[in-house]
């Protein structure tokens, strides 16, 4: 696992503070989740996942407060994505390593 730039600690990340890194990522959504209908579409594969608008980010962001809009009800994957964890990490990084080659 990389190290996260900045040796940014797990304590010092919040999602309040973040830029909805993970709202780009493609979200399976399985069997037992309670995601609204109109938040869902298949994939190339025909793997049920969350829909997306054109630009990437997930339909269920409320693009103003960077809040999940269907937080109770967001799938397992989401609810698993901890945040702070080393997934979270992983991917705040990458999108610094992005950020900086632009």
């Amino acid at each position: 696992m990389p190290v996260p730039a900045d040796n940014e600690d797990r304590a010092t990340i919040s999602c309040s503070r973040c830029q909805a890194c993970c709202c780009q990522l493609k979200v399976l959504v399985m069997v037992d989740d309670d995601v609204p209908q109109w938040l869902l579409t298949h994939d190339a594969h025909g793997m049920e996942v969350m829909r997306r608008h054109d630009d990437g980010w997930c339909a269920a962001l409320d693009r103003d407060s960077l809040r999940c809009t269907i937080h109770a009800r967001r799938p397992q994957v989401c609810r698993s994505f901890a945040m702070g964890g080393g997934d979270c990490r992983d991917e705040r990084d990458r999108w610094r390593r992005v950020a900086a080659s632009l």
